[in-house]
């Protein structure tokens, strides 16, 4: 950083030294050289100059007590000194213009007014107190010759005329200062602004990303434990079964973590990701053949025709209710269950409703695993997976409804509508 640049910062960050800095500098230059030359009257003035110059150090910081305080010893400076005036009245401009600037206004307005009178009283007391006497000659008006009195009116106007060119310096320092605060407030609103969008995508990521690892991790674990136990069951009586199953685990352990992989590779953007397509309807086939596979009956149904297509993401949306409803199957529908999955197009979207006849809520109320922090069982549809696949199915404007069926097993139903253009 430049060198003026860093006196420049130093004294906006520093102001009421600054200000006490130029404070004794005009008590040594117009106050001081009273003091030497002694006497009362150099006493006099010595104490009335600095009264008037020490209040400058807090111009900026209090400047309506600081005008008070200069004020007064300017009104007290017309009795005490009644022949001159005192050099140190020139910083009355100053203070006029730091009213301006930084006091409220009606302060502002009234520093305006003093000084306007303070101005005239000047006049009164130190040119037009002098001349005036009682003398009746010709050319003069109260003893007051005619030239002087235009002399006076002139003095008079260039005093108001320079008071008001301060106060007007000082209004437009204030209107300057008022917009950069404006600004730099406008700037830290930004600034939280920003810090929030990024505080919500990142929270809304975060979901996302729990979404699809809980439908990658849970169904394929899920299968890889039903097929687990039954190969445990299958291997004493034929272990030609208990061969083909731990295929089907090593089928879908691969499968998994292949998910994981292209998951975790675009989550550190890794260039050589997988560019595998996420799933989509054209997936739910093999989906249920392996879930079939895992040792449950499950029966697919389409009726009725697509009127227009799904975006990708409301086809991924409807894979996963689908997968997520079969994996609650396996986990919770108990041996030898069925499940259908029906998928209806209708004129408005896509319903996709899973049923099956297992032991249902009533003998398995912990669906999908979930439990609360005191080990109570949650209500039907309290799980990560059932909360997972609403949000999922609310991003698109559809619906979801999960609970136990009414002549035993469980439910679940939702409707993904067409995404007008």
């Amino acid at each position: 950083m430049l060198l003026h640049r860093r006196i420049y910062a130093w004294t906006q960050a520093n102001p009421f030294i600054v200000d006490l800095f130029g404070a004794l500098l005009a008590i040594l230059f117009f106050a001081i050289p009273f003091l030497l030359a002694g006497g009362s009257t150099g006493l006099r003035e010595f104490v009335l100059s600095v009264a008037i110059c020490l209040p400058l150090a807090w111009r900026r910081t209090r400047p309506v007590p600081a005008a008070a305080v200069m004020a007064a010893a300017c009104l007290i400076q017309l009795p005490a000194v009644p022949e001159t005036g005192l050099p140190a009245d020139f910083f009355v401009l100053v203070m006029v213009h730091a009213l301006a600037a930084y006091a409220p206004r009606w302060a502002s307005l009234g520093g305006l007014a003093l000084a306007l009178i303070g101005g005239v009283l000047l006049i009164l007391q130190y040119l037009v107190r002098p001349y005036i006497s009682f003398s009746t000659e010709p050319g003069t008006v109260s003893g007051v010759h005619v030239g002087m009195i235009g002399f006076w009116i002139i003095a008079l106007v260039a005093v108001e005329a320079v008071v008001l060119v301060s106060w007007t310096f000082g209004d437009l320092t204030r209107t300057r200062r008022l917009a950069m605060e404006s600004l730099r407030d406008r700037a830290r609103r930004l600034e939280v602004e920003r810090q929030q969008e990024r505080d919500l995508a990142a929270a809304d990521e975060r979901t996302h990303i729990a979404r699809e690892m809980h439908d990658i991790v849970a169904h394929s674990l899920s299968v890889i434990i039903t097929q687990a136990d039954g190969a445990r069951y299958a291997s004493a009586q034929d272990p030609e079964i208990a061969a083909a199953t731990l295929g089907t685990i090593a089928e879908t352990g691969r499968g998994s973590l292949r998910e994981m992989r292209r998951l975790l590779g675009v989550l550190r953007g890794d260039d050589g990701a997988s560019t595998r397509p996420l799933p989509s309807l054209a997936d739910i086939g093999d989906l249920v053949d392996g879930v079939k596979r895992a040792g449950v009956d499950v029966q697919i149904i389409t009726a009725g025709a697509m009127r227009r297509s799904l975006p990708a993401g409301a086809e991924l949306t409807a894979y996963r209710v689908v997968q997520e409803a079969l994996t609650n199957v396996l986990k919770h529908a108990g041996p030898q269950a069925r499940a259908k999955v029906d998928l209806d197009w209708t004129a408005r979207g896509l319903g996709i409703t899973v049923t099956d006849d297992g032991r249902g809520a009533g003998a398995d109320p912990v669906r999908d695993g979930d439990r609360t922090t005191d080990g109570a069982p949650r209500t039907p549809g309290a799980g990560q997976g059932i909360i997972g696949m609403k949000e999922r199915v609310a991003l698109y404007d559809g619906t979801l409804e999960a609970a136990p069926a009414p002549g035993g097993g469980f439910r679940v139903a939702a409707f993904i509508p067409y995404t007008e253009a």
